[in-house]
Parts: structure tokens; sequence; C-alpha cells
């Protein structure tokens, strides 16, 4: 038995997300699309493949016309329009047409490149996420966001195109590394901050059903992360106003994670942006001092950085006027007013960011 959610789009029904602890309801739902008389092309990168390609290819044989393979070497480096251009290349060859359908198997980075990959292959063609890790489940599959990264510059090329599923097997979580599952975390945390202060205190209270991994624990906790994601992207599905609010912690983090050449995770940096963030609500005298301190030691539990050594703040300053988030000389800086309530700032300074830079620096004292 599965659990779902509907997303609309422009107030019409859009896709399901759905909710469950394997696979078993996996050929149902593709089922359900249409599958039978469509050629299926799964893509995923190569840690996730040795670990799924199978299982899924599997599934499908048999329920649909044909199914195959197509595997890019794992990690941000290769989030790039040359995947997307290997990609064109392997359905050239395997004649896939606007009827065919696309799978992302895998992290955020898979589902991104594919969900670019469908949105201009052909003019575009149906894509289903299955999302296998906690970051893409809890955030990067859901919205309909898509893109590659440009020059070093993150998600720079992309577009918005709505996959046509969205299946969440939160089994998969048990097989993912410490550092990755708590890096998804990050992303269930933000979402919590910013919509939803009984979440966030939820999310206290399961503290060590979360790190243990419990099942049904993360059950609920992804459908309720999904569904405050639901709220703010059917609200403004193209980000012209309140999905900005999903961009707490980018700003700064985005520009860590840049700088520091993909060395953290990206939900490590949303934590450290997150903190930087939380830091100068606090000195807007928004958030008290003490849920400033709150905010910024939660995340320690989850094995998260509040702070970080060697970083340089001017050089993090530049790369945070080169992000998207611009608007001419403005930054769209998303800050908190309370535990539960995000706003849109454009009143945030150099000073301002350079300050709470020098919060989360770790400078070892050396005497």
């Amino acid at each position: 038995m599965c659990d779902r959610i509907n997303i609309l789009y422009e107030k019409k029904p859009c896709y399901d997300i759905v909710f469950s602890k394997d696979f078993h309801g996996l050929v149902k739902e593709l089922t359900d699309l249409g599958i039978k008389d469509r050629k299926v092309c799964i893509i995923t990168d190569s840690n996730v493949s040795s670990l799924y390609g199978d299982e899924i290819m599997r599934i499908l044989d048999g329920n649909c016309k044909k199914n195959v393979l197509f595997t890019f070497p794992a990690g941000e480096e290769n989030k790039t329009l040359d995947t997307i251009k290997d990609i064109y290349t392997f359905l050239i060859q395997e004649k896939f047409d606007r009827k065919d359908l696309l799978i992302a198997l895998g992290g955020g980075v898979t589902g991104d490149i594919t969900g670019f990959a469908a949105s201009t292959y052909l003019r575009g063609i149906d894509f289903v996420q299955i999302p296998t890790t906690l970051l893409a489940q809890a955030d990067s599959s859901i919205g309909g966001k898509t893109g590659v990264d440009f020059d070093g510059y993150k998600n720079m090329v992309g577009a918005f195109y709505m996959p046509k599923l969205v299946y969440m097997n939160v089994g998969v979580l048990k097989t993912l590394d410490d550092r990755q599952f708590f890096s998804g975390f990050a992303e269930i945390m933000k979402h919590g901050l910013i919509k939803d202060g009984m979440f966030y205190e939820w999310l206290l209270e399961h503290m060590y059903e979360i790190c243990d991994r419990d099942m049904d624990t993360l059950l609920e906790m992804v459908e309720r992360s999904c569904n405050i994601k639901k709220l703010v992207v059917e609200k403004d599905p193209t980000e012209k106003g309140d999905r900005a609010l999903l961009n707490f912690g980018h700003t700064i983090g985005h520009a860590i994670e840049k700088y520091k050449n993909f060395t953290l995770t990206h939900g490590e940096c949303v934590a450290l942006g997150a903190v930087a963030a939380a830091f100068i609500s606090w000195k807007h005298e928004w958030l008290s001092k003490d849920e400033y301190y709150e905010i910024r030691d939660m995340f320690v539990p989850f094995n998260l950085p509040i702070s970080i050594e060697d970083i340089d703040p001017q050089e993090i300053l530049k790369l945070t006027k080169s992000d998207k988030k611009m608007e001419g000389d403005s930054i769209k800086f998303v800050l908190l007013k309370k535990v539960g309530k995000a706003v849109i700032d454009r009143t945030v300074t150099d000073d301002d960011i350079l300050n709470a830079l020098s919060e989360i620096h770790y400078i070892e004292d050396c005497e």
C-alpha cells in the first residue's frame, strides 16, 4: 500500500508523488502511465546503477515495449551539457520518439540531468523521477526544476519541466552512507524552518529515530517535508515569488559549494548557509539570540557543519554576487522572521554577509 500526494500545476492535477518502503508498487504506477507500448530509458549514475539498475530493469521487463539503461559517471562534475549530449546521442541511436519515457534513477544530479534532457529532446518527452537519496526525495525531485551546471556555476542552464510521476522508496535510504544521508536532512530542516514550526519541533522530538533510519519515521518525515514543498511550488511553480523561500541557506551555501570546488556536499553547504542566514535574521532583530543558537545547534546532532575552516570571506561574497538569485545589484536573500516563517529580503548588505561569514568561519587558535 502506497501513500500519495498530488501536485497541482496552474490549479490542475499534474503528477502524483508516491511514498513507499519498497519498489513493489512501481510497476502498477508505471503501467498506469501507459508504458506497455512505449520504450523506456533508465538514466542513472555509476554508483546507483550497481545498486538498483538491474532491479528496475527487471521490474520493467515484459511491462514495456523496450527498456534500456544509460549510465553516466557519478559526481557533480558530470552535471554538464556534455552529459546531456551523450544522452541525446544514446536516445537517437535507440530510436526514442516523443511517445517514449525517461526514468531518472538516482540523486539530485541524475534527476536534474534527466529532467533537462527530457525537456529538450524532441522538444519534450515524458519522464519519471525515482529519487534514491534523501536530498533528492526531500527537495530536488519535486517541483519541476531541471538543469546542469555551466563553467562551475550551479544550475545556470535549465528549464521548468514537470515529471509524470515521482516514486519515493524510503527503503533505499538504508544504502546511503552517513554523510549522504545527513546531507539530505539539511533540506528537511530547511522546510520546517521556512514554513512549519510544528514540523521543526517534530524533527527535534524524533532525532534518534531519524538518525537510526527507522523506516516508519523516515516515511512520515519525507511525506511531511514533501507536503511543505508541494504547497510552495503549487503557489509559485516558476519561482516568480514565494517559491524563492525554498532558497533559504542557498545563497551563501552555493557560494561556499563553488569556493570549495564541490568537495563539500550540497546539504553541508546548505547547513552552513542556513546558519549564516539565521545569524543575519538575529542581527536584523527578527530572531532572538536564543532562537538563533537553537537553530545553529540543531544541525550538530545530524552530523551537519555549523562552521568551516579555510575560506576567504571576500571571495565568497564575490561568488554570492554571481548567483542566479541576483536581481540587478541586489540579492534576494531569504531570512527568518521566526521559526516557521521565512521572508524574502533585499536589504542584506555586503557587511551583513561578511559578518555572517565571520560567524561561521572557524579559525584554529594556534597559541
